[in-house]
């Protein structure tokens, strides 16, 4: 079993996940919208700050609603967890996006569709691998302390 992380170990998580999805974003967005990758930039960089902040947000208010309703976590609350994450997501970053590239709401949505077929499996490798690095690294600096 791993110890909790820290905040300093939350902050760098979310930093590198959200660095190497820019990594990989604003290249493939950039060809695929046929925009400038500095335009790109600034839309990705804009929308991984709203989702950051909508993140955190988002999960203190659910955790309170938990808390007060007392219900637990089964699968299905957390299908409408993430749906409701999704969802109020989307009513911010389509019409930025929309408003931002000078396109329609509904390219706006095919744009944040493609998006969200990418986090997906993004977010579960990502998640994956790091655990899997940390749980290495863990393990090795306790078998030397010991």
């Amino acid at each position: 079993m791993l110890p909790n992380k820290n905040l300093v170990e939350r902050i760098l998580h979310a930093v590198c996940f959200e660095a190497l999805a820019l990594l990989i974003c604003v290249p493939a967005l950039t060809l695929l919208m046929d925009q400038p990758p500095l335009t790109m930039g600034l839309l990705t960089l804009a929308i991984s700050l709203t989702a950051t902040l909508w993140n955190m947000t988002y999960n203190t208010l659910f955790d309170r609603l938990q808390k007060r309703l007392g219900f637990k976590r089964t699968l299905w609350v957390r299908v409408w967890h993430t749906l409701g994450f999704e969802a109020g997501l989307m009513a911010v970053v389509l019409p930025m996006a929309a408003w931002w590239l000078s396109i329609t709401l509904l390219e706006a949505f095919a744009m944040e569709v493609g998006l969200l077929l990418f986090f997906l499996p993004y977010a579960y490798v990502y998640n994956l691998v790091y655990d899997r690095l940390r749980e290495a690294g863990w393990l090795r600096r306790r078998r030397m302390a010991a």
